[in-house]
């Protein structure tokens, strides 16, 4: 085993759990009695010597793990404050063992702004790395590699080089131990470690090393010197400018492979290098993008169903009786329809909306029910088959034994600073800080946040409302405008008045939507810290709760309405219903109101995908740009790496949180409501397509390297997908039976037709119920009759005006219903057996990575015990045969031996 680099000091950094007031839920901080020297010596180099565009100290010896900024603040009273505090934390840093580096203002670009540069040495880093139980490579994969796929030929296009999909060789892996480093594949200290995984150790200690002691409780960490001034940005570096390689052949230029082979729109073909992606970024963000690609994957086959639905429907479009029936003059056109509002509006021809009919039979047909099965059921394979991937990438990345509690629900530096007293762990005996809460407090706090998330939602609800009585009271308007008005004649045909109010809607709905998430954002962030979570874990999952059911009520609401609530309590001509007593609630399109579901699904869907890529491409590119115009005019050599990155926006820890939040809202879209746009997933998939190269090009190009974090799922996401498939499969029950006109056609065609050779003949007519215009009330009669009409037709199913059971409902009506019923029933209970079979045929483990996983333990455990039996055969012959040393080895090979055997 080849080492380099001299022998540090012995531990810097030891795990205790005694010490009064000193433990911060981590390590302690012993000093290191040559940090100083070493400083001073390596100080002494000239500066100039050193390209400032590098990942290097000086000396061109010691990487940049990490970088703090600060300025000098106006204020000299607040400035010696804040030195005091940078004065304490970073001599507590040098105890901890790093190496610090500062760049003074005047070598930056604006004059104003110094860089502090720190350095994990190896002892550092490897009482770290076991500190936090990293894996490290043991020994290499002998396992074979996957068959090759017969049909690689044709995928060949998609590929990408092996060596940028395979940047590190397949190792079995073993948690760290420093005392027994010999067992690893340590050939060169300087890259045993990779550079995320540095970046990642320093900022554990950085968000955890103290700076002063407050009155009542410690202060520590960089995330409290962030908020309050003392340093302005914390960020690890790039490791070189995204669009050429490095000119250091030390630095591994992995941004520019990533920018070149993943980041580029051109690429949108290739498929993502997720192990170059997790070496770079860390598994968080790897796993993030692993499950957006597979998401986007598993669109294709949706995407290529719901395309054949609309074709099926623009195929059979002309063939759709009634539609023939509604545009025929002789039958459409002689039908008078009941005003759609009162006073104001007039009667109206059914031939009025041949074409919105026309296109309604787009989405409304047989192909509808077929594809809304079809989606429950692809969604469940999607949330299975992303089970089995995310089991292979758990072992390849190193993530089979990952814990929560050494990774996720580590204390957060938020909770631990409120924390004034100890209690010992039942479980481990140990003293652990906990925060004092009375039960006064946890029950204040408690109602405050959630009358707080309660009255935001409520907001949402009463937007809603606004929105609806707008539909209200523009319809009329619009109905009056567009009688009036002869230069809308071309067009009337298509822009009907209920088509005019659905679009302004819509469009005003979106508007309303977008500022709400803008201001409940800030809101709940809010409200998650003054609960003050104990673990990062938990406040993510309080965070995504809050936000997620925020942005169900805000994005779905309006789909809703007019998916369940539009058309359904209508009343009838002589007995409308009115909401708040003012307006009359609007019907729906004798079409049905399908369309106007596709239409607002449509417009919020689009709408928000186009925003959210202005928002996360056009904005951070624009104010990058601006914030680095000065230095475009400045040589190359002078602008440094630390500058460069300074200058780029702030990749925060709620990043990834955004991304699932947007692409789990698209999820929504594509499952609760697709039975009404069979294209949506199409949609989805070609916006995904772009999410992934925009997200990618802006992560590489216009935000700081965010500090990496390990993750073995998506977390609580997963929970939400879970949860939105099974309400999905309801939804489209629901919208086949009573959004669309399916079951009505099918009841008439089976029970009511009397024409054998064309079933569907008469059903718009049956369809329609009549009313006698004297039976109007006041509130309702007409302002003008200039058709003469005495009787006019509305969408319901109700006995005549000459009839004994006048306005009553008729059989018909009560048929309609328990078929509607019926098949909510039969379809639900159908996809869910499908489902759950589905769910039970699939293993969430494949078989092979079972075996591998085995193998690894196996392996691992044999290694071990091989190390300590050797140790203990030197031992022995070092004491010539002393009998002790004798059942100690005995023992040991004992253990070899049951290791084998198991």
């Amino acid at each position: 085993m080849s080492r380099s680099g001299r022998k540090e000091e012995e531990t810097l950094i030891e795990m205790s759990g005694t010490g009064d007031g000193e433990d911060l839920n981590g390590p302690l901080y012993e000093i290191n009695s040559n940090a100083d020297s070493e400083i001073r010596s390596h100080s002494e180099i000239d500066k100039n010597l050193q390209s400032k565009d590098s990942v290097f100290f000086c000396d061109g010896i010691r990487r940049i793990d990490f970088v703090l900024s600060y300025v000098d603040d106006p204020n000299k009273e607040v400035d010696r404050k804040k030195s005091d505090r940078r004065r304490e934390f970073e001599m507590n840093l040098q105890k901890a063992g790093l190496e610090l580096e500062t760049e003074d203002k005047k070598e930056s670009e604006s004059g104003k702004i110094y860089f502090l540069k720190i350095h994990a040495p190896w002892e550092v880093l490897c009482t770290y790395a076991e500190v936090l139980n990293l894996k490290m490579p043991i020994r290499s994969n002998d396992m074979e590699a996957k068959a090759d796929n017969p049909l690689h030929w044709l995928i060949r296009i998609f590929k990408l080089p092996y060596n940028v999909m395979n940047p590190e060789d397949d190792y079995f892996t073993a948690p760290f131990n420093k005392q027994k480093q010999e067992l690893f594949k340590i050939e060169d200290q300087s890259k045993f470690f990779s550079p995320a995984t540095r970046n990642r150790i320093v900022y554990y200690i950085l968000s955890r090393c103290p700076y002063g002691v407050g009155e009542e409780k410690r202060k520590f960490g960089v995330k409290r010197l962030l908020s309050n001034g003392t340093y302005t940005s914390a960020f690890p570096l790039h490791d070189c400018q995204y669009w050429k390689l490095s000119m250091d052949g030390k630095c591994e230029s992995e941004r520019y492979t990533l920018y070149k082979h993943w980041a580029r729109f051109g690429k949108f073909y290739k498929e993502q290098p997720l192990d170059l992606i997790r070496k770079y970024y860390g598994e968080k963000i790897g796993i993030y993008f692993a499950w957006l690609g597979f998401y986007t994957e598993m669109l294709f086959f949706a995407a290529i169903v719901g395309f054949f639905c609309f074709l099926y429907g623009w195929i059979t479009m002309d063939e759709s009786i009634s539609s023939k029936e509604i545009c025929d003059n002789d039958i459409g056109g002689q039908i008078i329809m009941c005003p759609l509002c009162d006073k104001r509006c007039e009667f109206w021809r059914l031939n009025s909306t041949c074409e919105p009919s026309q296109y309604s039979h787009l989405f409304d047909n047989v192909a509808t029910l077929f594809f809304a099965i079809f989606m429950g059921i692809w969604v469940t394979l999607f949330l299975e088959f992303w089970k089995r991937r995310q089991a292979r990438l758990e072992y390849e990345w190193d993530l089979v034994d990952f814990e929560e509690e050494q990774q996720q629900l580590q204390l957060r530096p938020e909770y631990e600073a409120k924390c004034t007293h100890k209690k010992k762990n039942p479980v481990t005996q140990e003293m652990e800080l906990v925060l004092k809460r009375s039960p006064v407090n946890i029950l204040g706090k408690l109602f405050l946040c959630w009358m707080s998330v309660v009255f935001w939602i409520s907001l949402i609800i009463a937007s809603m409302i606004a929105i609806i009585v707008y539909r209200l009271a523009v319809y009329a308007a619009f109905a009056s405008i567009m009688e009036n008005n002869h230069t809308l004649e071309p067009i009337s045909g298509l822009l009907t008045p209920q088509l005019a109010t659905s679009v302004t809607a819509s469009c005003l709905n979106f508007i309303v939507i977008m500022i709400l998430n803008f201001l409940y954002e800030r809101v709940a962030i809010w409200i998650t810290d003054m609960e003050i979570p104990r673990t990062h874990l938990e406040y993510e999952n309080r965070l995504t709760m809050k936000m997620f059911l925020f942005q169900f009520v805000n994005y779905y609401s309006s789909c809703f309405y007019v998916a369940f609530f539009k058309g359904k309590f209508v009343g009838f001509p002589g007995d409308y219903t009115y909401m708040f007593n003012s307006w009359r609630n609007e019907e729906c399109d004798p079409a049905g109101c399908l369309i106007e579901l596709t239409t607002q699904l449509t417009i919020v869907m689009a709408g928000k995908q186009i925003w959210g890529n202005i928002q996360e491409a056009l904005v951070p590119f624009v104010w990058n740009w601006w914030r680095s115009r000065r230095a475009r005019n400045s040589p190359e050599n002078l602008y440094s790496r630390w500058e460069q990155d300074y200058d780029l926006q702030i990749f925060g820890q709620l990043g990834l949180f955004y991304e699932y939040l947007e692409m789990v809202v698209q999820f929504g879209f594509i499952t609760l409501f697709v039975a009404s746009f069979p294209l949506a997933p199409l949609l989805a998939l070609l916006n995904n397509i772009l999410e992934i190269r925009v997200d990618a090009w802006k992560l590489t190009t216009q935000f700081r390297r965010p500090f990496a974090a390990k993750a073995h799922s998506i977390g609580v996401w997963q929970e939400i997908l879970n949860g939105m498939a099974v309400l999905s499969v309801v939804t489209n029950a629901f919208i086949v039976a009573f959004t669309s006109d399916m079951i009505p056609r099918l009841v008439y065609y089976y029970a009511y037709s009397e024409n054998e050779a064309s079933p569907m003949s008469g059903y718009i007519n049956s369809s329609l119920s009549v009313f006698d215009i004297s039976d109007f009330s006041d509130l309702s009669t007409p302002e003008t009759n200039e058709m003469n009409v005495t009787l006019c037709r509305y969408r319901d199913y109700r006995y005549p005006p000459d009839h004994h059971k006048r306005y009553h409902h008729t059989m018909q009506y009560w048929h309609i219903l328990a078929a509607k019923m019926a098949f909510i029933i039969i379809m639900e209970h159908v996809v869910f057996v499908v489902k759950f079979f589905v769910a039970w045929l699939i293993p969430d483990v494949p078989s092979e990575v079972k075996a591998r996983i085995k193998r690894e333990k196996y392996l691992t455990q044999r290694i071990l015990h091989e190390y300590e039996l050797t140790k203990l055969q030197q031992k022995l012959a070092g004491k010539e045969h002393c009998a002790e040393v004798a059942k100690q080895v005995q023992a040991t090979e004992g253990k070899v031996q049951l290791s084998a055997y198991m």
